[in-house]
């Protein structure tokens, strides 16, 4: 077993301790407080901390297989989300062309750009050749019908869901000096940075939340919450330095900027769903929506992060 392997492991097991205990105080509050079903926000609970064990288990054992199970991974995630997104759009036939494109053509290309290393290539795959070529797609099809908003949802949703998506393990290609082999942890660094500081904004916000950040776009958060939030996420992160190639205060300080691009992704992904008139984008995941809403903070922080590594600690 490779030294990154016994690392991710460890991780995986402090996270799997956390969720013992979490499961443990649901099903005591279950039996105290809800024993036929009727408290929502604890049935909530439970639903969620259920769902973090099976996506704990996917993304281990996904992370354990290496480069191509990250890629098949995301790949996946990506397919999913992208379905979501589409689903709340406006499209119509003469957009299907554009759209089988995009999951069959754009999507498996890019992943497979990510795989092979191909930087110069994945890097403007979707944001220039896709961008340009769905909206000629669209247009031989001669439908001009609200043209603009249609090739526009689609051009969104290939950058949300596919491009942004992707850089997660397009972490594992940067070439960090003293790091080799241990890429993955960079992917586990990310998520668990960006997802504990979810969990703690939610915290924070119920226990000193007064303030509304957003009403219109997301009522539960505040900034008291934010705050509490970001810094107690922020120290999550400087104190997992141990696993990345930065020092505690580099990985501090990525944290923070992470935490600020999740966030903002978040409302911005909240904002769409306003738009659309919905509450989640899907309903896969008990307690936690569809996969864009367990995503909504990677996407706009995964780019940001992989970009940050790699103009400061790669050699690529």
């Amino acid at each position: 077993m490779t030294v990154h392997q016994i690392d991710l492991l460890k991780l995986l097991g402090g996270l799997a301790a956390v969720l013992v205990l979490a499961s443990l105080a649901g099903q005591v509050l279950q039996r105290r407080l809800s024993p036929d079903g009727s408290n929502a926000a604890i049935e909530n609970l439970n639903d969620r901390v259920n769902a973090w064990w099976v996506m704990i288990i996917l993304m281990g054992g996904a992370l354990l297989f290496g480069r191509l199970g990250a890629i098949l991974l995301f790949g996946f995630a990506s397919f999913a989300a992208l379905r979501e997104f589409v689903t709340l759009t406006d499209t119509r036939r003469g957009d299907h062309w554009a759209l089988a494109s995009a999951f069959f053509i754009v999507l498996p290309v890019q992943y497979y750009l990510v795989y092979i290393d191909w930087y110069g290539l994945y890097s403007i795959l979707v944001p220039v050749y896709a961008f340009l070529l769905m909206p000629i797609v669209s247009a031989l099809r001669g439908d001009t019908d609200h043209f603009l908003v249609r090739v526009a949802e689609v051009q969104w949703a290939l950058m949300i869901c596919v491009f942004c998506v992707s850089h997660v393990p397009a972490l594992l290609t940067l070439q960090i000096p003293g790091y080799e082999g241990r890429n993955l942890l960079l992917i586990a660094f990310l998520v668990v940075v960006v997802q504990s500081s979810d969990v703690l904004q939610y915290v924070w916000g119920k226990l000193l939340g007064r303030t509304k950040i957003a009403p219109k776009l997301s009522p539960s958060k505040t900034v008291e919450g934010f705050i509490g939030g970001a810094l107690s996420a922020t120290v999550v992160g400087a104190t997992l330095f141990w696993m990345t190639p930065f020092t505690p205060l580099q990985a501090g300080l990525l944290s923070f900027v992470v935490v600020l691009m999740g966030f903002f992704g978040g409302l911005v992904m909240s904002a769409i769903k306003r738009d659309r008139g919905v509450k989640d984008w899907g309903h896969l995941i008990a307690g936690h929506g569809g996969f864009i809403d367990r995503l909504d903070s990677v996407i706009f922080s995964a780019p940001i992060f992989f970009h940050l590594v790699r103009y400061w600690w790669s050699l690529t």
